[in-house]
């Protein structure tokens, strides 16, 4: 019997590693799971200081716009969630979602929209791919929508920004909070590190506030009005968003000094010239879905939210072990605290997001959740010299390993232990190889 067992566990392994294999080759849904796909972004300003420069500069073409915007930042490489690149896939003829172009045309037609809604070869194609081989994908991004779009759309409205850019996200991240790309970009709208913390996102070893998404999307709206400032034109702030105002401008250079995102089309690099084209067809997919039975994937949590400001450290543990809220939910509701670790002092407080109905449950149980750090936030603790209390020290710095260290040589070096090495950089055993030039955070 326990042979048989142990067979169909190796048999079910073996078929579990393969379908997830051949699904991250083959299934565009899955970059939900493992966001992996490309797009470029420009590290972004804050846009008052940006504004006011503006103010100042002698001439009003997008050269001297660009000047200014450009003086002091560089361009950086991100992904986002949707191949920009990827062969389209023809869906199956007699599917009763391949649609005349008419039918496509008229339902663009339909929706009044700043940023034209153009239907051509390049639109049809990912239409026809979002509503067919990437129903899932819609279907997921818009079950998360419920949840994200009004608070979204309120941020864009305040910021004079058409509404029709709640799709951005959508493309970037499929509204996933802790979506991370290849190469490092965060969050639902995929800031990369320097960006956000440009544009007065925090980014610590515990906070990285790229993934919350209030945050996040306050951020987003003075990129898109620094690059609406820069061109005057929605669609070309848009493909600004994918490869940064330099490679736009060189567009337009290059064709002659025309304005027209489908007029510079050719001159833009590959990727920009499908993220106007899938950013129309999602927006097509979003508002009609129902016509091509695509509906919303129920993720919404079962509950409403609110936050409670904390000014001393904490563990979500304390919390979870306190009043039953799992720690999953906390997770969940808190994205932005990435070792689950609220760093707050009395000099500077943090939101911690609850189900609505915890909240007097939390506030009642304050004190009982405040006595557990001493289990839960050991590794940071030090005893004072000067005055012999128990301090919690979260300040780090970072150690780069040279030829010959070890854990233990490390620790001693910088008098903390061994396990709290480990802790603080997620090694899994004192056996695990440390390699020269390998970088470790350390808590003094």
């Amino acid at each position: 019997m326990l042979k048989h067992i142990k067979a169909i566990v190796t048999t079910l392994t073996v078929l579990a590693v393969n379908i997830s294999a051949q699904a991250k080759d083959n299934n565009p849904d899955t970059m939900l799971i493992t966001p992996v796909l490309p797009i470029s972004e420009m590290v972004r300003a804050d846009s008052v200081a940006f504004a006011n420069r503006v103010l100042y500069a002698e001439r009003t073409t997008i050269d001297s716009l660009l000047d200014v915007w450009l003086e002091s930042r560089k361009e950086v490489l991100t992904d986002s969630l949707f191949n920009l690149n990827a062969d389209w896939q023809e869906p199956e003829i007699g599917s009763k979602m391949y649609l005349p172009d008419s039918v496509y045309i008229k339902r663009l037609n339909s929706l009044t929209s700043p940023i034209p809604l153009v239907y051509n070869q390049h639109v049809k194609q990912q239409i026809q791919s979002l509503t067919t081989t990437r129903r899932t994908t819609v279907s997921l991004a818009l079950g998360r929508s419920l949840k994200y779009f009004p608070m979204i759309e309120a941020e864009l409205d305040a910021a004079g920004i058409p509404l029709e850019f709640r799709i951005l996200p959508v493309i970037e991240s499929a509204l996933i909070p802790t979506a991370r790309s290849r190469m490092g970009a965060m969050g639902i709208w995929q800031f990369m590190l320097a960006t956000g913390r440009n544009y007065g996102l925090e980014i610590t070893s515990f906070v990285d506030q790229r993934r919350d998404p209030i945050a996040a999307t306050k951020a987003a709206c003075r990129y898109l009005q620094d690059m609406y400032r820069i061109f005057g034109d929605w669609t070309l702030a848009l493909a600004a968003y994918n490869c940064g105002p330099g490679n736009i401008n060189k567009a337009i250079k290059r064709a002659g000094g025309k304005r027209d995102f489908w007029e510079i089309y050719t001159y833009l690099p590959r990727e920009t010239r499908n993220y106007v084209p899938i950013f129309i067809a999602m927006t097509y997919a979003f508002h009609f879905h129902n016509q091509h039975d695509i509906e919303p994937q129920d993720i919404l949590s079962p509950f409403e939210t609110d936050t409670v400001m904390v000014n001393r450290i904490m563990h979500l543990e304390q919390i979870s072990s306190t009043i039953n809220i799992p720690l999953d939910v906390l997770q969940t509701l808190n994205p932005q605290y990435k070792l689950d670790i609220i760093p707050a002092n009395e000099e500077k407080g943090y939101a911690l997001t609850l189900p609505r109905q915890e909240v007097p449950m939390f506030l009642v149980n304050e004190q009982l959740i405040m006595s557990k750090d001493t289990t839960y936030l050991a590794q940071y603790m030090r005893t004072s010299k000067e005055t012999g209390k128990v301090e919690f020290n979260i300040e780090s710095t970072t150690y780069v390993v040279k030829r010959g260290d070890t854990l233990g040589g490390i620790a001693a070096r910088h008098n903390v232990t061994v396990s709290q090495l480990m802790k603080w950089n997620n090694i899994k055993s004192t056996r695990s190889v440390i390699r020269p030039g390998q970088r470790l955070e350390i808590f003094l």
